[in-house]
């Protein structure tokens, strides 16, 4: 685990428990206010956890070549997850819209 320094390896896994809170978190207000859009939102947050959970598993490693479709997940859910953030962004937007105009 050479690659990276201490500080980084603290940034990257304060990154994954401040995520993993948030979700929690986000879940937890939307089964307290009955807001379904809110949930997406939480479940959206998931597959940009999951790749960071890769990206710390491939730096575990020391970057093995052998591991490096570790990287290609990586990317493939950091697109996935940015996509589902986007969507359910809009999604709590609208709901949130419509509940303001009522």
């Amino acid at each position: 685990m050479h690659e990276l320094s201490l500080g980084t390896w603290f940034i990257h896994i304060a990154t994954l428990f401040e995520w993993a809170i948030a979700i929690i978190i986000i879940d937890y207000i939307s089964s307290i206010t009955n807001n379904k859009a809110l949930g997406y939102f939480a479940l959206a947050m998931l597959p940009n956890l999951a790749s960071a959970m890769a990206a710390i598993t491939w730096h575990i490693f020391d970057n093995s070549i052998e591991l490096k479709g570790l990287v290609v997940l990586q990317a493939a859910l950091t697109t996935v997850g940015n996509i589902c953030l986007a969507f359910a962004a809009w999604n709590l937007f609208r709901s949130e819209s419509s509940q303001s105009n009522q």
